[in-house]
């Protein structure tokens, strides 16, 4: 009962926090890992006291030069999204299109923050950028969730029809999307892209009852993240242990 209402907590601080977001908010689309999402951040903040604007001016298009270094180019990155400059923003822009391919997510990780800096000082207000490991599309952010068969090894042919449409149009009344759903025996495994305001718990909670109806087959818990993407052989040793 208290883990009932541990989690109960921590659903309830998150949808808090959601609901006290401004309405100019923006989600990175990107697909990037979080760890390499942190490593970013952090490297950004011990790095930019280091160097001074001139240096960061001397040495902007290196970022086009073959001959620098990865690392090298991954410092300027940084550094570039550090200042507030438009001239920067277009150069980390052009690179974001052409980049090395180690490179690819650490530059539109600079791109968006040089973004955001820019438009926190034109709009005269801090602006909210969300970022996860699934990313999102406009407003939405992308899960991965997994409904669990409930005393079934495979699922049907019928039971998995019936996912497709309940999932389908619960997603659909709520401005959300289906984008990807394949079953494994008796996992239904999806990525949706939900309304970043939208309540997901009631959703996947209502959801599976219409399916319910029609035998009790899925458990009602459901296996949900924004993180990244979980395996069929994960989920299944998560449900041993």
């Amino acid at each position: 009962m208290r883990n009932q209402q541990w989690e109960g907590d921590i659903y309830k601080r998150i949808q808090d926090a959601i609901s006290a977001l401004p309405e100019n908010f923006s989600i990175l689309e990107e697909q990037i890992d979080v760890e390499l999402q942190m490593e970013y951040f952090n490297y950004s903040k011990d790095i930019k006291s280091s160097f001074d604007k001139d240096f960061i001016l001397e040495h902007q298009n290196d970022l086009f030069n073959p001959d620098v270094s990865i690392d090298e180019k991954k410092n300027l990155l940084v550094l570039l999204a550090s200042v507030e400059n438009v001239e920067y923003f277009r150069a980390i822009e052009k690179y974001t299109r052409n980049p090395d391919p180690e490179l690819r997510k650490w530059s539109v990780l600079a791109l968006q923050e040089s973004r955001m800096i820019l438009q926190s000082s034109l709009m005269d207000e801090q602006q909210v950028y969300i970022s996860t490991g699934l990313g999102g599309k406009g407003q939405n952010l992308r899960y991965f969730v997994a409904f669990v068969g409930n005393n079934v090894s495979v699922y049907s042919e019928i039971q998995r029809k019936l996912i497709q449409t309940e999932l389908d149009l619960a997603l659909t009344n709520n401005n959300g999307v289906l984008e990807e759903l394949e079953f494994e025996d008796n996992l239904a495994l999806c990525i949706v892209l939900i309304p970043l305001k939208v309540d997901i718990q009631s959703i996947f909670v209502d959801m599976i009852a219409e399916c319910n109806l029609y035998g009790d087959f899925i458990r009602p818990e459901v296996i949900l993240t924004n993180v990244k993407r979980i395996s069929a052989e994960e989920i299944r040793r998560f449900l041993n242990e």
